[in-house]
């Protein structure tokens, strides 16, 4: 019974988190360009708007702040600022496990990822004018949307990727309704559910096939759909495996400063899965608040990959500057009792 109760679980909450990919996607591609349009020659308007691309659940804006750097439109404090603010993939399963607590975890690590930033930018001593980038913003080319008049045409018949999306959601749109998923009662959690996964349909039902296969098929649905429901069941299983070994939570609270420094070496990787370790731990009471703090401002899921390819040197610069603002943030906190 636990198995299947630790099966739902996981499906639930891969199925939440890849709704909201969805949502997310769409509105990149219907907002790409803004970014950078605001983007001014001040520092501070730079980290503002770093802490708000590096804010948005996934990787999508954390690969955006990443060009904006290539290209000469962000400084490097502007881009450690953006990487402490980012949560990677592990946001979207925050915000269906504990939702309030990752709302206000975003805000803190935005002011964290804003001072992180002026003090990379004193030290490095570089100057960046956002107005003469070298970023075109077509390179990545444009895409309707809504395209009028083939709304219907893309029903006849619709498309298999399509028509299983489409299933898909509209069985986690009845089960939400039903209360067969979700929240056990009617609230504001399984509200907002509802209008995610409404909005998930509406995208499905009206973007065109080029955009469907391309963004919301293979990226989402065949790249981290799968990863993000094997990690989020194997943590899930070992943390139950562990709990009937051991004292889970007693073990963890008599090694917190242990913890929390792994947490901060394994924020590290850039790879988003790891995380979901304290995500779970967390979500269950076993590790304090602290900890996730840290976990989250360190790591940046798969948003710093690109820098690679770039420059290893900026790379190398903008992870000791996570790990240092983490590790104090965490340290700070549970110092506190937090």
């Amino acid at each position: 019974m636990q198995l299947w109760a630790l099966l739902q679980k996981s499906v639930m909450i891969t199925g939440f988190v890849a709704v909201m990919m969805l949502a997310v996607e769409y509105a990149n591609v219907r907002t790409r360009g803004v970014m950078l349009q605001v983007m001014g020659r001040t520092r501070w308007r730079q980290y503002a708007v770093a802490v708000l691309l590096g804010s948005t659940p996934g990787c999508l804006g954390a690969y955006a702040l990443v060009a904006l750097y290539a290209h000469g439109c962000a400084s490097l404090g502007a881009l450690a600022a953006g990487m402490v603010a980012t949560s990677g993939d592990e946001m979207f399963v925050m915000l269906a496990r504990f939702p309030e607590t990752a709302l206000a975890m975003t805000g803190g690590l935005a002011l964290l990822g804003v001072a992180t930033g002026w003090v990379v930018d004193r030290l490095s001593r570089r100057v960046t004018d956002a107005q003469s980038c070298g970023f075109d913003l077509h390179e990545q080319g444009e895409c309707r949307c809504l395209p009028r008049g083939q709304l219907l045409l893309q029903w006849r018949p619709p498309t298999p990727h399509r028509a299983l999306l489409a299933v898909v959601l509209a069985l986690l749109l009845l089960g939400l309704v039903a209360g067969a998923l979700g929240p056990p009662s009617w609230g504001w959690k399984r509200v907002t559910l509802l209008l995610v996964v409404a909005a998930g349909l509406f995208v499905v039902s009206t973007v065109p096939d080029h955009f469907l296969d391309e963004h919301l098929w293979r990226h989402v649905a065949m790249r981290h759909v799968p990863r993000i429901f094997a990690w989020t069941l194997g943590t899930l299983g070992v943390l139950l495996l562990l709990e009937r070994l051991v004292d889970l939570r007693a073990l963890l609270g008599a090694h917190r400063w242990a913890v929390l420094g792994l947490a901060g070496l394994l924020g590290i990787v850039p790879e988003s899965g790891p995380h979901l370790l304290f995500v779970n731990l967390f979500a269950e009471g076993a590790i304090p608040l602290s900890v996730l703090v840290a976990s989250s401002a360190v790591q940046d899921g798969h948003g710093m990959l690109p820098l690679l390819a770039h420059s290893r040197r900026d790379f190398l610069w903008v992870k000791l500057a996570n790990l240092l603002a983490g590790m104090s943030a965490g340290a700070i906190m549970l110092g506190l009792g937090y």
